[in-house]
């Protein structure tokens, strides 16, 4: 059984930065692409970044160049640095990691970013 646990939301004003991180429990997430969502509240749930076993990387247009995201294997942790904060971009995050058509999930962590 996979848990993944995020960490790093908040409450920041526009143009702020937060760093955004999720532990997976075991070292199997090490060998596996990562993702991050996020979900704000009344819309789906969509697919902000992901990062491959070899961290080659993918963003969403509404935040390319203000987003990054990066894992550190040995702590079995995938981080999203996000930049340049804007309203739209809050929402709850949450880290994915798919194994065999299996999606796991974390709790997520609330991103709140005011005017």
């Amino acid at each position: 059984q996979v848990q993944l646990v995020e960490s790093g939301g908040g409450l920041v004003q526009a143009g702020g930065s937060l760093r955004l991180a999720c532990v997976a429990s075991g070292s199997i997430a090490s060998h596996k692409t990562m993702r991050w969502y996020r979900q704000a509240p009344g819309n789906q749930r969509e697919l902000v970044a992901t990062i491959s076993s070899g961290s080659t990387t993918d963003y969403v247009d509404s935040v390319k160049g203000r987003f990054i995201i990066s894992r550190d294997n040995a702590k079995n942790t995938v981080y999203l640095q996000m930049n340049a904060l804007k309203p739209e971009d809050t929402a709850v995050y949450y880290c994915n990691l798919r194994i065999y058509a299996v999606d796991y999930w974390g709790k997520g962590t609330l991103v709140t970013v005011s005017s």
